[in-house]
């Protein structure tokens, strides 16, 4: 049996279960119990549905199961590129304090759902009882905090194989670290990793890491201890899929801003699973090679969802519904039931927390938002969907109540992903 993490066991009935946090949620929220229960459905939802627990190795939700043989999927990152906490919130704070990026001083990392590193994806692929296949999407900047907080805890041992959606820093600044899960040689004289990635990455990633890239050396220049890797190149057709330690995967091209092609991808025979970390529009011929998979046949969508919503000037804008009573701010003045000034929105989120309903005003240019990453699930009608690379504007335990409102109407589990989540599914 797996051992639970002291901290993995409820103190009240009406906890809800973050894993490794599991803490149990403020409950002076003005949330109306049915809000509650779907949230506590929604976690089960994901549980059962993809085959596992969708908490941590150890602390799984109640009646959760996983074997060792089991495939999984390991977030070990889920934040923008600037990551969450946000460095100017703690060196530039401001008043009020932005509550996310505060909680990073008291609350340790591995406690705090909030705390994001550049997103990344461990698949943990086992086709036979004892076998595993480490595959890795993306090394961003965070790479290495990512092996020491969430390898160890997970115990992976090792990365069989790595896939780059693209060659931006949050994907590919890590490379260097690569060589502290590599087996140790002065020589170099490891088979090198399978890293899969497009010709224009390659090209980009030659000038970062020139010292990476296969080279004879010049006489007289020593050997150095380096990642040892073997560059392999893809396109970005989803017509031409490729296979790293075992497992398919069809690439899947998307916009991150009308200028720039990033990939997606979709794997999984047993279970369907599409990976979009970076996209600001789906094209045609992406959208209908997932939606193949959709109604209700895409078990998974992990999606990227930055910031709530902007308006024309960059500001965040979330609407309020349903609120009748006027609210009074700092100087006596009332704002409309609509749209609440943001120094109001921050101070009494947790009175309105239940009302809460996205607007799209205007999108980002090179990034979902989340009015946009909700009407692609609705679009593509996954299973379920879990949301990726957010910036600290979006509250986890806060916004993921709110998103349960929205899975309740519509249907579709959906949440925010957190580092350190590991889903078990059959794959």
């Amino acid at each position: 049996e797996r051992s639970h993490h002291p901290r993995s066991r409820p103190t009240n009935a009406c906890a809800i279960r973050f894993a490794p946090w599991n803490k149990p949620l403020p409950l002076s929220l003005s949330l109306s119990s049915r809000s509650l229960c779907w949230l506590v459905l929604l976690h089960s939802q994901l549980d059962s549905a993809v085959g596992g627990a969708s908490a941590m190795e150890n602390g799984g939700l109640p009646g959760s199961s996983s074997s060792p043989s089991t495939s999984s999927l390991v977030f070990l990152g889920t934040g923008c590129s600037s990551m969450v906490p946000n460095a100017v919130c703690l060196i530039q704070p401001s008043d009020p304090p932005c509550p996310v990026c505060s909680q990073a001083l008291s609350v340790p990392p591995q406690r705090n759902p909030n705390y994001r590193c550049n997103t990344s994806l461990l698949i943990d692929y086992c086709p036979d009882d004892d076998e595993h296949n480490y595959i890795l999407i993306d090394v961003g900047k965070t790479f290495r905090e990512q092996v020491v907080r969430w390898f160890t805890y997970h115990k992976i041992p090792r990365v069989d194989s790595i896939i780059l959606t693209h060659e931006h820093a949050d994907a590919v600044l890590g490379l260097d670290d690569i060589r502290a899960v590599q087996p140790f040689s002065p020589t170099n004289d490891i088979d090198p990793t399978p890293i899969y990635l497009t010709q224009f990455s390659m090209d980009s990633i030659s000038v970062k890491f020139p010292y990476l890239v296969p080279r004879k050396l010049r006489e007289g220049e020593e050997v150095r201890r380096v990642a040892q890797l073997d560059w392999r190149i893809i396109e970005s057709d989803h017509k031409k899929p490729f296979t790293a330690s075992g497992l398919q995967f069809v690439p899947l091209p998307v916009m991150h801003g009308e200028d720039y092609v990033s990939l997606g991808f979709l794997f999984g025979e047993k279970s369907k699973v599409a990976y979009i970390s970076d996209v600001s529009r789906f094209p045609e011929s992406t959208e209908y090679v997932i939606s193949k998979y959709g109604a209700g046949r895409l078990d998974l969508l992990i999606l990227d969802t930055l910031y709530k919503g902007l308006d024309h000037r960059g500001l965040k804008l979330t609407q309020i519904g349903g609120i009748k009573l006027p609210i009074v701010v700092d100087d006596g003045e009332y704002v409309s039931n609509q749209i609440l000034l943001y120094k109001v929105l921050s101070q009494t989120l947790d009175i309105i927390s239940c009302c809460i309903n996205f607007v799209q005003v205007g999108p980002h240019n090179t990034h979902l938002c989340l009015p946009q990453s909700l009407e692609a699930v609705k679009r593509i009608c996954p299973k379920r969907a879990l949301f990726v690379g957010m910036t600290h504007e979006l509250d986890h335990h806060k916004d993921n109540l709110a998103l349960a409102d929205w899975s309740r109407r519509e249907g579709i589990p959906v949440q925010l992903a957190h580092d350190g989540l590991r889903i078990f599914i059959d794959l």
